[in-house]
């Protein structure tokens, strides 16, 4: 499992569960057995990672009021509403009115089927769940309130109906973990160190909307900031991290490019200090992630700082705080999001299509998320860096084969944030050899579809790639932030 940041930090969720209080007079027991099955509920999502704040069964309006006023002044970053018995519309909605945090309706049934001749109308009314769900649901949309269903299975059951429970607290679970990295993003700052590479249009970022759209806070850095760092380290901290980067990579002989060079010495101290002047800026600034660019000029400082940050933004991509190239600051927010689903994250772009066995070719010079490498990274000796001033260790490897999954953040016309993804296989075979990351990835579209269909959504250039299928959890985290999300591959939208 890849390390995630903020991991200790649990998104709070409301909980509520909701019945009709004229029916406790009317048949005996009914209300304490939907709350057993509300405590059932609640167990759940703490054991998912949630930190559940519980109002109770709420039967009535007031009842409802007073649920709102203790979700409002907990600041829950998402309310749960399981739908015990019918409730009537109006002692729901002011339970969600008050904190404008998104809602999930919990549609779960207690049983598999109704043994219709013998059941009797409390019985019918202790699994009768999904009668105001519809009602509910129009409750909210009139008034403005985001919110998703679940339906299923509350309990495991025997044979065909059991998918039904399996595939709903799959969903759920999926909804915990958008919610954690939603309050993971809350909390989130992000450095911007010198500058986007000039004439990117696509990577272009209006900060504000980071702030207004992620809640998270974006720090502007200056070369400086990181100079006076790399000069303040200490021979005992170099050692340290020169030890570190022999633990972790191995070191390329020079190859057939031309640009290769042997790693030297020289270099690796060099690119020791600067990783360890990069750990101080990220702890004083108390950074969760980085992007970095800066041209620099002939030969000078910020041209030799710029230079070697590769080898230090991999370690510490590698453990849980992403560092993105050329300015990318959109990218280095899918990194952030991939990473806190624990499928890593690497900085990576399209390189080329293979059409005799039909896979595309993605990797990126720079950093990359070391943690999902395929075997031990390498570091290779660069005399060039192509299209970027300078020269020095660049860090080569290709992602574990496997299910993968790419994400990237873009930003529409209009000023929205939008995400855009696609699931697919990172396969065998070889890759080029030229202080790059670079995986022969395939997805469910020919290459030259992939592309067309990728490419017709507006993309940065740039995108997270990460272990494992996580579209389902990416979909979630989007509803939440109420950002367009689209995946490459599907016929829809959501």
């Amino acid at each position: 499992m890849i390390e995630a940041m903020n991991t200790n930090m649990k998104a709070r969720i409301g909980v509520f569960g909701i019945g009709l209080a004229a029916y406790w007079s009317q048949f005996e027991g009914l209300k304490a057995r939907l709350e057993g099955y509300q405590k059932f509920v609640e167990q759940r999502l703490a054991e998912m990672g949630a930190e559940v704040i519980s109002a109770g069964l709420v039967d009535t309006a007031p009842a409802a009021q007073a649920a709102g006023t203790q979700f409002a002044s907990a600041g829950v970053h998402l309310i749960v509403c399981y739908v015990g018995t019918y409730a009537t519309s109006s002692q729901v909605l002011p339970a969600v009115q008050r904190s404008h945090a998104p809602v999930l309706v919990l549609n779960l049934q207690p049983t598999p089927a109704l043994d219709y001749l013998n059941t009797d109308t409390a019985e019918w009314l202790a699994n009768c769940c999904a009668c105001c769900v519809p009602e509910i649901a129009n409750a909210f949309a009139r008034s403005r309130i985001p919110f998703n269903v679940v339906s299923g299975l509350l309990q495991p059951a025997e044979g065909h109906a059991n998918q039904y429970h399996d595939r709903a607290w799959g969903e759920i679970n999926d909804w915990v973990q958008a919610t954690n990295i939603l309050q993971a993003l809350h909390t989130s700052r992000f450095g911007f160190l010198g500058h986007t590479y000039p004439g990117m249009l696509d990577m272009y970022s209006d900060f504000t909307m980071h702030h207004a759209q992620l809640g998270a806070h974006i720090e502007v850095l200056e070369m400086d900031d990181l100079q006076t760092r790399v000069e303040a380290v200490t021979e005992a901290e170099i050692s340290a991290k020169i030890a570190a980067i022999h633990e972790t990579f191995d070191l390329a002989e020079p190859g057939q490019d031309r640009i290769s060079l042997p790693v030297s010495e020289e270099g690796l101290r060099w690119s020791a200090q600067i990783a360890c002047g990069l750990d101080r800026l990220v702890r004083d600034f108390d950074l969760n992630g980085l992007t970095y660019y800066y041209r620099g000029l002939n030969g000078n400082d910020n041209e030799l700082l710029g230079a070697s940050v590769i080898v230090g933004n991999s370690l510490l991509t590698g453990r849980g705080i992403p560092a993105s190239g050329e300015g990318d600051l959109k990218t280095c927010i899918a990194m952030f999001i991939m990473n806190q689903l624990g499928a890593g994250g690497s900085f990576t772009e399209f390189y080329a299509m293979d059409f005799n066995d039909d896979f595309i070719l993605m990797g990126h010079d720079g950093p990359g998320h070391i943690a999902i490498a395929d075997g031990k990274p390498v570091l290779r000796g660069l005399g060039l860096y192509h299209g970027k001033r300078g020269y020095g260790l660049s860090v080569e490897f290709k992602v574990k084969t496997g299910p993968i999954t790419i994400l990237g953040v873009t930003q529409t016309a209009d000023g929205r944030l939008k995400m855009l993804a696609a699931e697919g296989e990172s396969i065998p075979g070889p890759t080029m050899q030229i202080g790059n990351t670079n995986s022969r990835l395939q997805f469910s579209l020919d290459p030259a579809t992939f592309m067309n269909r990728w490419s017709e959504e507006g993309p940065t250039h740039h995108c997270a790639l990460g272990i494992g299928h996580q579209a389902g959890k990416l979909r979630r985290l989007a509803r939440l932030l109420g950002l367009e999300f689209v995946i490459v591959g599907e016929s829809h939208h959501a």
